[in-house]
Order: C-alpha cells, then structure tokens, then sequence
C-alpha cells in the first residue's frame, strides 16, 4: 500500500536528541544490569555499577526534558504534512486516528492488510509512548531504593518495606529491564514494520516522499515522489 511521506516536521531536532540519548542510555542500562544482576565478570563490577547509576539518572533527566518540550516544540500532527502542532497534542487521541484502533490492532495482527492513514502515531503506538514515561519514573524509583547512597531515605526505605524488603525490590528492578527490552523489541517492530524511512527520519532526519495529508480535511491531497531537502534546509536556515 501507499504510505504517508516522512518529513523532518514530524521530528523536530529536539527529539531526535532526546530519542538518541533514550536508545544509548536504555542499551547501556540493560548491558550493565545485566552484568550486576549476574557477576559473572568481577573486574567489571565497579564500572557496571558506576556507568548504571549514571545512565539511570541521564535516561530519567532525558524522559522529564522530553515531556516538558511536548508541551512547548511544534511537530507534525500526522506524516505527509510540514504544518505544525503543538506537540502534546500528537500524544493525545486526534480526530485522525481515535477511532482506528481496532483496524491497528489487526493490521499489526497480520489480520489485515493495509492500516488506516492520518495521525503521526498508530492507536497502539500511542498508548505505549504514554507509558513508557511511567516505566521510567518508576524504574528510576526503584533504583534509588537499591542504591546505597539514597535507599535509607525515608520515602525510598519506605517503599522497600512496603514490597517486602531488598531482595523484593531487587526484584521487581530486575524483572521491570525485560518489560523495557520487550518495550524497544515492539517499538522497533512498530515503527519499521513498513520499512525503515521512519527509523531514517528519526535518528538522521532523512526524509522520504510518499502521500500528501491535509490535517484540516483529514484526507489524502496529493503525492510526494521525492524528499524536499533542499527545500527543507532552506527553511531550517
């Protein structure tokens, strides 16, 4: 099927930074967490450990500036356009796509062949950008129960008694890494199921051309044979 161009409006540089940032802190966390929760290389231990704090604090910082921007960066409401929107706004179910959710889901299925068009982000997608920041928060929490230099903190300790202990906590902080691994496996699968000009936007900003939307008449006006890069830079200048 036809599928909606891919311009730099949908991911303004901001975020293709803070979406760096997310994918090297997140890969650094699972390597490390990995390597505390199973010491198998004692030499190591020390930097595990050092570098997983760090990045543990960077992807918390990077998921709250993320959050503040959506509230302040204009981006694309849907692919196929170069207007703009606030961004908080492409988070939240649009006129577009809030009643496609069932023909996502099949389409993601393998129960259908082609999915609807409008709005940046499928009905699934959506959902799971809204609760990463969660996980993240949460994830976070947890870690500085475990962490020497703040687990005897009340509101931290307090958590700790209340899910039984440390080793509970450890836990449910090891466990809650494979709910982020099955996060970004999914992501991944979401975002190029149709191929990689999307994941060629995001991290290089490499535009494709493809089918013009109009977000004001929610419907189809054209077709791009080709990125207007030129155009673009101009633009950005």
């Amino acid at each position: 099927m036809a599928h909606l161009a891919h311009y730099r409006e949908a991911h303004p540089m901001p975020f293709v930074v803070t979406h760096w940032i997310n994918l090297v802190a997140m890969v650094i966390l699972i390597v490390t967490g990995f390597c505390i929760h199973f010491p198998f290389w004692p030499g190591f231990m020390g930097i595990a450990r050092g570098a997983h704090v760090f990045f543990g604090f960077i992807l918390f910082i990077n998921c709250l500036i993320r959050v503040i921007m959506a509230f302040f960066v204009k981006s694309a409401p849907t692919g196929g356009t170069r207007e703009k929107v606030t961004d908080i706004k492409t988070w939240l179910p649009q006129k577009d796509n809030r009643h496609q959710a069932g023909a996502w889901i099949k389409y993601y299925l393998f129960l259908k062949k082609d999915h609807p068009l409008g709005a940046k982000l499928g009905v699934p997608q959506k959902i799971s950008y809204i609760l990463i920041p969660f996980l993240i928060v949460v994830m976070f929490w947890t870690g500085l129960c475990l962490w020497v230099p703040t687990m005897t903190l009340a509101p931290f300790e307090a958590t700790t008694n209340l899910v039984g202990g440390l080793m509970s906590m450890r836990i449910i902080h090891y466990f809650m890494m494979y709910i982020f691994i099955i996060f970004m496996l999914i992501h991944m699968y979401l975002a190029n199921v149709e191929g990689i000009s999307p994941t060629l936007l995001m991290f290089f900003h490499k535009e494709h051309g493809g089918l013009v939307y109009d977000p004001v008449s929610h419907d189809i006006v054209g077709k791009d044979p080709k990125p207007h890069v030129d155009r673009v830079e101009k633009i950005d200048n």
